[in-house]
């Protein structure tokens, strides 16, 4: 991503794992909304796949996602009578950092497993392992707790569960991280789970304190008996690990409009020259106020640049070889604050020196800042001079840099 720049022109005139390690890829963007400018969060960009692709308004309902994985898990030996399968998630929250490689600037995610299901394939249909000829009874009977959709805490029934004769599709909400069981009222000869759904949550950071950019990190965990993900110590996985690769993507916006003309500015005494001219006192402040529109997610930095020899005066001169003095005063929104914490209003700009950072507390879309260009007392001493008459002009460029 590039970074974001703006510039004002204004003319002034006086006048990885290892090979068999499951990967999945979680991406997440920001981009502002301009008609929900306080959402300062990312949308989750993964597709769904798994359980919440078949049951959408199931997580929909609880702000789940869910990503299928090609974990299988085969029992070690038959099941007895008593013997129990379950699962165990990883439903705490664990914490991993993300890192812009162009920047460097790093964050921190949170992410944990609120849900887990599957489908499960018996050696033969549930009905004969039992002894009965429907084979929903025959999924009820296998079990001391009836069929897989229903779950004993600590995990929850998610309301769904679809099955045939030898197989069992289920999903439970794992809202804390302990085992959950399912214990075998008959013998099972043979079972195994052909792959794993999880659902999971995430914690990301405020985007309006991030570069542009795309920030990447990984949490891996452990799968199998007694590890992160373990679905019992009969059940023995074909892969060992699970490692997400986190992809945060941030576009900020950073844009500033001048009104039509605003890019070429006239000093004048307050109420005019006309009230001097008619025999009135010496103006005391010769200077004028432009309007700008600012448009900034993130936070930013402002310079000035222009003919001058440092500090925060500008040079005005004319053909006849004199030059005067101009200052520049920035004024920005309501909530954008500067590196004291409080709003900016007034903050004088210095010659090829970056005043920020700044930083907008939400997104703000066109909205109102100024520009003050303010001659010094000396400069109006200088050019109020009896018989003194001259037209002095100079260019003031302001530059707006979203690469903090």
């Amino acid at each position: 991503m590039k970074k974001s720049t703006c510039c004002l022109g204004l003319l002034m005139a006086l006048s990885v794992p290892s090979a068999e390690a499951a990967t999945r890829e979680i991406r997440a963007l920001f981009q502002p909304d301009p008609s929900q400018p306080n959402k300062n969060e990312f949308l989750n960009k993964t597709p769904n796949s798994g359980y919440c692709a078949i049951y959408p308004s199931q997580c929909a309902d609880n702000n789940m996602f869910s990503i299928q994985l090609p974990v299988r898990f085969d029992s070690s030996r038959s099941i007895a009578t008593g013997e129990s399968i379950g699962l165990k998630m990883p439903a705490n929250w664990r914490w991993l950092t993300v890192t812009n490689a162009e920047t460097q600037q790093t964050e921190t995610v949170a992410v944990r497993i609120t849900g887990a299901g599957s489908q499960f394939v018996l050696s033969d249909s549930a009905a004969n392992l039992v002894g009965v000829t429907d084979p929903l009874e025959g999924h009820r009977k296998l079990w001391t707790t009836s069929s897989w959709v229903n779950t004993r805490p600590p995990c929850q029934y998610s309301g769904v569960g679809a099955y045939g004769d030898n197989f069992y599709r289920f999903f439970w909400k794992t809202p804390v991280e302990a085992f959950c069981e399912k214990v075998a009222a008959y013998p099972i000869p043979s079972i195994y789970f052909d792959t794993l759904d999880i659902a999971y949550e995430l914690r990301t950071p405020n985007p309006l304190g991030m570069s542009s950019g795309l920030y990447t990190g990984a949490i891996s965990y452990t799968v199998g008996p007694g590890a992160d993900i373990d679905l019992g110590s009969l059940m023995i996985p074909n892969d060992g690990s699970l490692t997400l690769d986190f992809v945060l993507d941030v576009q900020h916006t950073l844009k500033v409009d001048l009104p039509p003309g605003g890019n070429k500015v006239a000093l004048e005494p307050e109420g005019g020259w006309q009230r001097w001219i008619d025999g009135g006192r010496k103006p005391t402040r010769i200077y004028r106020d432009q309007l700008f529109y600012l448009s900034a997610s993130s936070r930013f930095k402002v310079m000035m640049l222009c003919d001058s020899t440092g500090g925060t005066a500008c040079k005005l001169g004319s053909p006849q070889g004199n030059v005067t003095e101009v200052e520049t005063f920035l004024t920005l929104p309501d909530g954008i604050t500067g590196v004291d914490g409080g709003p900016v209003k007034q903050q004088p700009l210095r010659y090829n020196t970056w005043a920020g950072p700044f930083q907008p507390g939400f997104y703000l879309d066109r909205k109102a800042g100024s520009l003050r260009f303010e001659m010094t007392r000396a400069a109006i001493d200088f050019l109020l001079r009896p018989g003194f008459t001259d037209t002095l002009s100079g260019n003031i460029t302001i530059i707006w840099d979203s690469d903090v």
